[in-house]
């Protein structure tokens, strides 16, 4: 019958039916792919294959700003990013309308910019171009598509599956800005705790990212020279940020610490050395009253006379000698305040401090040095006594019960327990559950090299000075030789020379 349509031929339905299984299968690698920049790629490349073009390119809405942009587009050098405004051109007016635009002839099209080609010396001869249409209908972006390969026109069946293509690759798009919008989240939300952590101790500061950045260098360079103690332990990208979001948040817990406790410079608080201070000052003070009313005493029956002179020089030397053994009492107090190892002796010489007092005015007995106070100058490492050490020790466990409350995704899932393990020791006696070495993974032992390392050499704080890098590897190395520290990582971390890193980062300010 005149102007019938033939029935499309074997050979045009195998090859419609292997296109649309094509689709089927790029709809499906689209899905899986949650990276923007790969993404954006990949629709690229599926776009030139499903309707047989010579180049293509890809724009996204910029809703906020009334625009389109695009930093792939095939065929146009420089790199840099390509803006349209809604409406204009080609691609505006096909994510305006959200219809295709198929162009035989684009030197007879109005809207099509030649001087893209003059410049590039590339010569368009036809031009489709599709919108990215959401589940709700809305256009998210434009798939262009320039010169079909056999030198034709784009055909109505190129229309139909360069628009299906769009429309799976918008709702890809969606699932990956999506993806990308939660990773800002957790990076932000991340960014506050650590901010949360170190504004409690300011001398603390930057020490959580510079954890994450030496352990994540480690584990990179494990990744790229596994030694043969763990040849088998590879890190992929997601297991990095995994990595990194635990070493960042590795020292949460300390919120949970009491602030005099978590910035405690020296062995008594400021108040308790206070109160020692006015102690001493009224022992002080009953030297000069004794001495005065000797003085006092011998000048009542006989004046100035000679014997009266001889015991008020008596009184003198006396006092003299009894504020100098005071004044040395307390410079050694000072010193033994200090975090620092008490010199042989130095606990004898507080035991009998203990023993020393002084008779205030009513007439009692008052000792300088209290028992609590003894105990904690006699302090033999640190400036934390026992039960502030376990309250210190402490922050492990609320890390551990803070950051499992955090409904992670599946790829961040093990964020708790590899922080949770970062001050035990392969000789399972570490805290706070001295778990053996077998249940410390690898992730975390790299993490306890990078945490020590940094206690070692970050910036002069008020009880330690900082150290140099060949001093605070000598002490890891001692503690690997303890079997302590993993052997083989800490070689990784010196041969990799992750330190280095700590140059190469700009962190975040407070």
């Amino acid at each position: 019958m005149s102007g019938t349509i033939p029935p499309p031929s074997a050979n045009a339905l195998v090859r419609r039916n292997a296109k649309l299984q094509r689709l089927l299968e790029v709809a499906k690698s689209l899905g899986a792919e949650k990276n923007v920049d790969r993404l954006l790629d990949g629709i690229l490349h599926h776009a030139k294959d499903v309707v047989e073009a010579d180049r293509c390119s890809l724009f996204v809405v910029d809703r906020d700003k009334s625009e389109l942009w695009s930093k792939i587009a095939q065929g146009i050098g420089g790199g840099g990013e390509i803006r349209v405004p809604m409406g204009k051109g080609i691609v505006g007016r096909c994510a305006q309308t959200r219809s295709v635009i198929n162009i035989d002839d684009p030197y007879n099209e109005p809207s099509f910019n030649q001087e893209i080609d003059k410049a590039t010396g590339y010569r368009t001869t036809s031009i489709l171009t599709a919108p990215m249409l959401d589940v709700n209908g809305a256009c998210l972006g434009v798939l262009q598509a320039l010169n079909k390969k056999n030198g034709a026109a784009f055909t109505a069946e190129d229309e139909e599956l360069l628009l299906a293509l769009g429309g799976s690759a918008a709702v890809a798009l969606e699932n990956a800005f999506l993806h990308r919008d939660i990773e800002k989240l957790f990076d932000g939300f991340i960014r506050a705790s650590v901010y949360a952590i170190e504004a409690r101790d300011p001398t603390t500061s930057g020490h959580s990212e510079r954890v994450a950045v030496l352990t994540v260098a480690v584990a990179q360079a494990v990744t790229h020279t596994p030694p043969p103690e763990h040849k088998d332990v590879r890190f992929s990208d997601d297991d990095l940020k995994e990595l990194r979001f635990a070493a960042l948040l590795h020292d949460f817990g300390k919120v949970g610490v009491r602030e005099n406790v978590l910035v405690k410079a020296n062995k008594l608080y400021e108040h308790e050395l206070a109160l020692l201070r006015e102690r001493f000052e009224h022992a002080r003070a009953r030297v000069d009253i004794e001495a005065l009313l000797r003085k006092v005493a011998a000048l009542e029956p006989h004046g100035l006379a000679g014997p009266a002179r001889d015991v008020c020089a008596e009184c003198d030397r006396e006092r003299a000698r009894a504020m100098a053994e005071l004044d040395e009492m307390w410079a050694f107090i000072e010193k033994c305040n200090r975090p620092t190892v008490l010199e042989e002796g130095g606990f004898e010489r507080l035991a009998e401090l203990r023993t020393r007092h002084f008779t205030n005015g009513r007439g009692e007995e008052l000792e300088l040095l209290t028992e609590p106070e003894r105990l904690n100058l006699s302090i033999t490492r640190g400036s934390l006594n026992q039960s502030e050490r376990l309250e210190i020790e402490s922050h492990v466990t609320h890390t551990y019960q803070f950051l499992r409350q955090i409904p992670w995704t599946r790829d961040l899932r093990r964020i708790p327990d590899i922080a949770y393990k970062h001050h035990e020791k392969l000789t399972g006696d570490g805290y706070p559950r001295a778990v053996p070495a077998v249940e410390i993974p690898p992730q975390t032992r790299i993490m306890t090299i990078a945490d020590i390392y940094d206690a070692l050499t970050a910036k002069d704080r008020p009880y330690k000075k900082a150290l140099p890098h060949e001093k605070a590897v000598d002490i890891l190395a001692t503690e690997a030789k303890k079997g302590m520290l993993d052997t083989a990582l800490l070689q990784v971390f010196i041969e990799s020379q992750a330190h280095k890193k700590l140059l190469e980062t700009s962190f975040w300010e407070g």
